[in-house]
C-alpha cells in the first residue's frame, strides 16, 4: 500500500514561493489520483490542487495561477509549486492519495494521507 511523506513546508515572507514535496513509498503514483488538501486553524480542510489519472490537472479559485501541481514519475513524488504566497495560505498542507479515483475535490474520497507539513505566510 502506497504511504506518503510530505516535505518542502516552512516559513516565507508574502509574495515568496515554496515547493512541496509528496514521495510515495511502498508503491507508484502510477493508479492514483494526487491532491492537495491544507487546513489552518480552526478551519475545514479544504481542497488545493489535484492531478488526475490521465494527467489533467484542477485547482481551487483561491490558488489558481499562483500554484501549480506536477509529478516526476521516475522519483514517485508529486510537486506543489506555490509562488506569490500570502498570509491566507498559512496551513498544514497535507498530499492525498486515491486509488483509480475520479479525481474529486473531496477530502472523504481519499484513503491515503501524509502527515502534513506547515506552510507559515509572514507580513
Amino acid at each position: 500500500q502506497v504511504q506518503l511523506v510530505e516535505s518542502g513546508g516552512g516559513l516565507v515572507q508574502v509574495g515568496g514561493s515554496l515547493r512541496l514535496s509528496c514521495a510515495a513509498s511502498g508503491g507508484t503514483f502510477r493508479d492514483y489520483v494526487v491532491a492537495w488538501f491544507r487546513q489552518a486553524p480552526g478551519k475545514d480542510r479544504e481542497f488545493v490542487s489535484g492531478l488526475a489519472l490521465n494527467g489533467i490537472t484542477y485547482y481551487a479559485d483561491s490558488v489558481k495561477d499562483r500554484f501549480a501541481i506536477s509529478r516526476d514519475t521516475a522519483k514517485n513524488t508529486v510537486y506543489l509549486q506555490m509562488n506569490n504566497l500570502k498570509p491566507a495560505d498559512t496551513a498544514v498542507y497535507f498530499c492525498a492519495a486515491d486509488y483509480l479515483g475520479s479525481g474529486t475535490r473531496h477530502s472523504r474520497a481519499y484513503d491515503r494521507w501524509g502527515q502534513g507539513t506547515q506552510v507559515t505566510v509572514s507580513s
